[in-house]
């Protein structure tokens, strides 16, 4: 098989999010779910993608971090397909689809960045009271008062999803972004008992105009992660669920500024007969490439 190592969410290397990228061959199956997770694994990004074309403009994806298989990740794909781009199995002003266990989802290659359609946006729960308020801001590192403030308006940590789900965490400013240091084993528990896989932080005060963010996931083994796609597809929802964006909206998110890889994800909110369908875009580099001999 051959695999490659991919900066996801970046135009430069060491930037971004990395990914383990495994293309098979169309005349192979997906290997057996042990060979995908010890390959994942032995690879030790957060997310490693195994793709498969399965016909014309058509391709299935398997997602697996360390720990597990998930159901959707937004840098691996976008990974993915600019490998696809760079070996020319995908062109430049195409779309396709890509089969995952989120759905069905369309992926347009643009001349300026690859966006990948997110999964229905889905709002699963509120966090709203005072000792639960308490008990997530004290994980994070953080008081949970004067938290979430935008404009005179209060916000709150909601659980979204659009593909997997994830506590959006409202903080104060960049300072307080900065701030976040978690209680990794009690984040890891109490993100099981809220059947999420992290928490995606975030602050709309901030000085570039920008949405800056942070997300947290060592229920997965990731403790914290440099571009998380699906995350700042909910993020794009939550924000429009609050009515802080509408139709036709274009977000930018700077993540992973923490641990030295910044990386810049677009968001594009549509609205199609009353339907929210939400795109997650960016650019990746490839970082090596080589064979797993199995």
């Amino acid at each position: 098989m051959r695999f490659y190592i991919v900066d996801a969410f970046s135009d430069q290397i060491f930037g971004g999010n990395p990914a383990g990228i495994v293309l098979i061959d169309e005349k192979d199956d997906f290997p057996s779910e042990d060979i995908m997770q010890k390959t994942a694994a032995e690879l030790r990004y957060s997310e490693t993608a195994f793709i498969k074309k399965v016909r014309e403009k058509e391709f299935h994806t398997r997602y697996f971090t360390p720990a597990a298989e998930v159901d959707l990740c937004g840098h691996a794909t976008i990974g993915a397909f600019s490998v696809l781009l760079n070996k020319g199995i995908a062109r430049t002003g195409d779309t396709y689809i890509n089969n995952t266990i989120a759905g069905a989802l369309n992926i347009e290659i643009g001349q300026e960045a690859i966006y990948m359609d997110m999964g229905e946006p889905k709002e699963i729960f509120k966090i709203c009271e005072e000792k639960d308020l308490k008990e997530l801001y004290d994980i994070m590192g953080l008081s949970h008062e004067d938290q979430g403030l935008f404009n005179g308006k209060k916000l709150i940590p909601q659980a979204i999803s659009t593909g997997l789900p994830d506590i959006m965490l409202p903080v104060r400013d960049e300072n307080q972004l900065n701030a976040i240091s978690p209680d990794f084993k009690a984040l890891a528990k109490l993100s099981e008992g809220y059947k999420v896989v992290g928490v995606h932080a975030f602050t709309l005060n901030t000085k570039d105009g920008n949405i800056h963010c942070r997300n947290f996931a060592p229920l997965y083994d990731i403790d914290e992660e440099a571009a998380t796609g699906t995350s700042n597809g909910a993020l794009t929802y939550y924000l429009y669920l609050n009515n802080i964006i509408g139709n036709n909206s274009v977000n930018q998110f700077i993540q992973g500024e923490a641990m030295g890889r910044p990386s810049r994800i677009i968001s594009r909110l549509l609205l199609d007969n009353e339907k929210v369908k939400i795109q997650v875009g960016g650019n990746a580099v490839i970082l090596a490439s080589g064979n797993i001999n199995i």
